[in-house]
């Protein structure tokens, strides 16, 4: 697939995990460099054999650390694909199933992790740039939520006592369908 050539909104993504696919669809009119990076490193294979490294229930699930693959020896969370992306910050919400990257305390430090929103969690409104939703697999997304953490480095309960890796991400054209959670009138 030409990233170039074709209308970035016309493609979506299937993370194929050990959980099951989350499928997601992109905002590239609110946040095209994030879009276009995240596709970029998915059509790459960078992001195959991550691990979700960060799990908050009723908050988030973070990946695309290149330090979450097996054999890595950098710590899990500090890890980036050798560029940052700068900050697009949009008037979209931060709610369940939201699509939206990581990074630091510089606001243009976004670089290949990512997080899925599981909660309602609008006070990253405005500070984090949001680039997609999951349009399928709200119930895998539970799933990897739901998973018992320990306390990680940074003393927050957010580190998995079993590992969920992306196997791979697949980029393919967009397809119509009715959002998840909506029920047509019988």
């Amino acid at each position: 697939m030409d990233l170039e050539t074709t209308d970035l909104a016309t493609i979506e993504a299937a993370l194929v995990t050990d959980k099951g696919t989350m499928v997601v669809t992109f905002f590239p009119e609110q946040a095209p460099q994030h879009v276009k990076s995240f596709l970029k490193l998915s059509q790459d294979g960078f992001y195959d054999g991550t691990a979700f490294h960060r799990i908050v229930r009723n908050f988030m699930i973070q990946g695309g650390c290149p330090n979450s693959k097996q054999g890595a020896t950098g710590q899990p969370g500090t890890g980036n694909p050798g560029y940052n992306v700068p900050a697009e910050f949009n008037d979209i919400h931060h709610e369940r199933g939201i699509l939206s990257m990581a990074r630091s305390q510089d606001p243009n430090s976004a670089g290949s992790q990512f997080f899925v929103v599981h909660g309602d969690a609008g006070f990253l409104d405005g500070q984090y740039t949001v680039f997609g939703k999951v349009e399928e697999g709200l119930d895998v997304l539970d799933e990897i939520a739901s998973i018992p953490c320990d306390y990680g480095p940074g003393g927050e309960k957010s580190a998995p006592n079993e590992r969920v890796e992306i196997q791979r991400v697949e980029l393919r054209p967009r397809e119509e369908r009715q959002p998840e959670g909506d029920q047509a009138d019988a």
